[in-house]
């Protein structure tokens, strides 16, 4: 699967370059990773991802080629519940609010409208994590449905489903709240 998505792009004051993540990103990205606001995965997580789905890995590269942020991604579903997914979307403290989240969002987007056909987007966000939320509203996520004890360890915490349609949901079926809460092990994907 090609993705015309990954390009250069012009961010204030400097040009960054959106690619896809390489096996090599995995010792470059402590910068990133090491924030208390993102969520780490082991190792075999980020390579079934690098295998399965790399054009849905995406890397944020500064001119001098550190990493400034990446999208972590995926197809799944089947039928009305075909969708891309952001397992996470992060970036170094040191070059927030410059809008990367929004490019890298925006660049997921595009890819499950044009290569997945996806009817939308989602992701779960602690639902705690209210300047996370609002930036995924400016987005155009909605908050779908909570999922009680989704994020489990010593602090067992609520998640946000939340969903983007896409053209392909023309009626925006998909992002019509649920009116209950349910479990993780209610979850479809």
């Amino acid at each position: 699967l090609m993705h015309a998505a990954h390009t250069t792009l012009l961010l204030q004051p400097t040009m960054t370059t959106l690619r896809p993540f390489r096996m090599d990103d995995l010792f470059r990205f402590n910068n990133i990773n090491l924030d208390v606001l993102t969520e780490t995965y082991n190792m075999p997580f980020y390579l079934q991802y690098i295998s399965q789905w790399p054009e849905a890995f995406t890397v944020a590269e500064a001119p001098d080629g550190s990493l400034m942020g990446y999208m972590l991604g995926k197809a799944e579903g089947a039928g009305k519940l075909w969708h891309g997914h952001v397992s996470a979307v992060t970036v170094a403290p040191t070059y927030r609010r410059l809008g990367l989240a929004r490019t890298l969002m925006e660049d997921l987007d595009k890819l499950s409208t044009d290569v997945y056909n996806a009817n939308f987007v989602d992701l779960f966000v602690r639902a705690s994590n209210g300047l996370a939320i609002s930036m995924y509203e400016s987005f155009g996520y909605v908050k779908y449905r909570r999922v009680l004890g989704y994020y489990s360890g010593d602090d067992v915490e609520d998640a946000w489903d939340m969903r983007k349609a896409l053209p392909r949901d023309k009626s925006k079926e998909s992002t019509i709240p649920l009116d209950h809460p349910i479990r993780p092990e209610d979850l479809e994907w």
